[in-house]
């Protein structure tokens, strides 16, 4: 991905947002740096059996100073930091023969594209291996489908180079292109693939992008129904939702305030509720329904050029299926990136309507693919049945073009 960057400019937002799971490695660290006797309280937390760096009442980092920067890099170096900082934002996962690598687009360097060329970071990948027991031990490929074997490279390459081109072709819109996107993905999940295997695979996708864009004007699709909407903002809450481990009312407590706000997000009517403190709340759902397409946007070349940098670094990274999207299937993995696509614009439009611009800015976009990535391949809810059977359902009547090129 050469026309991928990034460099850390030590804004400090993952500090402020991400809560760092750590590893014995990095406890046995901090306690040989002595960190709670200098500060004068623990440094660490531990949470259902598991320890984490402590977290100020703002929900930043106890290591974050003043001017973004992490203390322990600071007075120890790089290398001294857990693993999950230093990793940060790159998205690692075993494959059966070599390291597949993502990029996550929470990071605000990697949203403007800004920095060293990716292939500058191939030391520190190779070092990062080196620690990560688990990134050396082989996971199988991913099935195709399901019920399926693992996908060939023949098959998973046609997929993402065809794709890939069709993303890229400039001859047509954004909205168009996002529809064939999702048209090739949708035709794919409604297909039997038991005896299109290989060659004859990569020959069915060759086709579905072939009859690109002229098939989308023959079968058009209308707004999402208000299922497929209701859908849609069940998976923003999903992809949103936070769980801090500070200030736990309890199991009980939480999951019953966890289900009120999901259903408020379901129904839709009245005011959002509460999702993360990192976005606005108490936004009249109207609203957000009323804000404009990215074509009439002040911001619309921006905002297209950052969409398609970050479908195209999912796509190439391989980034939802497989290892790196809790063992999804290619043609599952393919639909939660066209949800997550869509969350993502939804999230871009509650941004703009909580401040009462009748269309999207860059930084509403950015955001909203922000706030989506966060959780991509970090949040194992986003792996269950549920999401399977949300897909599915999706699927159903164009439902994943009709949220596809919503906004668009």
């Amino acid at each position: 991905m050469h026309w991928q960057k990034y460099s850390c400019h030590g804004c400090g937002d993952c500090c402020r947002d991400f809560t760092v799971q750590l590893r014995k490695r990095d406890i046995l660290k901090l306690e040989s740096q002595r960190w709670s006797e200098r500060i004068g309280e623990e440094v660490t937390q531990v949470f259902r059996g598991q320890t984490y760096l402590r977290r100020r009442d703002d929900g930043s980092c106890i290591f974050l100073r003043e001017d973004g920067l992490c203390r322990i890099h600071a007075e120890h170096g790089f290398s001294e930091k857990p693993v999950a900082c230093q990793v940060f934002p790159f998205n690692l996962a075993p494959g059966e023969e070599s390291l597949r690598v993502g990029l996550n687009f929470l990071c605000r360097s990697v949203q403007q594209n800004v920095g060293a060329d990716l292939r500058d970071h191939r030391k520190d990948l190779r070092r990062f291996a080196d620690v990560i027991p688990e990134l050396n031990r082989p996971a199988p490929d991913a099935p195709l489908a399901r019920g399926l074997d693992s996908a060939e490279d023949l098959e998973v390459d046609a997929v993402v180079d065809r794709l890939d081109g069709w993303l890229q072709n400039d001859d047509h819109s954004m909205s168009v292109r996002m529809d064939g996107l999702a048209f090739v993905v949708q035709s794919l999940g409604d297909a039997k693939l038991q005896q299109v295997r290989g060659k004859r695979f990569a020959e069915l996708v060759e086709m579905l992008v072939g009859v690109l864009p002229e098939e989308l004007s023959l079968q058009p699709v209308e707004a999402p129904s208000r299922r497929q909407a209701s859908l849609l903002r069940q998976a923003v809450f999903t992809r949103t939702e936070d769980p801090r481990i500070e200030g736990t009312r309890g199991r009980i407590r939480t999951s019953l305030n966890q289900l009120r706000r999901s259903r408020r997000m379901r129904r839709g009517r009245g005011e959002t509720p509460f999702l993360t403190a990192e976005l606005p709340c108490s936004v009249d759902f109207r609203r957000i329904e009323g804000v404009g397409p990215f074509s009439e946007s002040p911001d619309q070349e921006q905002i297209s050029e950052l969409f398609l940098r970050y479908a195209r670094a999912t796509l190439l990274g391989r980034r939802t299926w497989g290892s790196a999207y809790y063992g999804w299937t290619l043609v599952d993995g393919l639909q939660a990136m066209i949800l997550n696509l869509a969350c993502a614009v939804w999230v871009a439009q509650l941004s703009s309507a909580s401040e009462d611009r009748p269309f999207c800015h860059l930084k509403d976009v950015q955001r909203g693919i922000g706030r989506v990535d966060r959780h991509v391949g970090r949040a194992p809810w986003l792996g269950t049945s549920v999401e399977r059977l949300r897909l599915s359902y999706l699927r159903i009547d164009d439902g994943l073009r009709r949220i596809a090129v919503r906004g668009w």
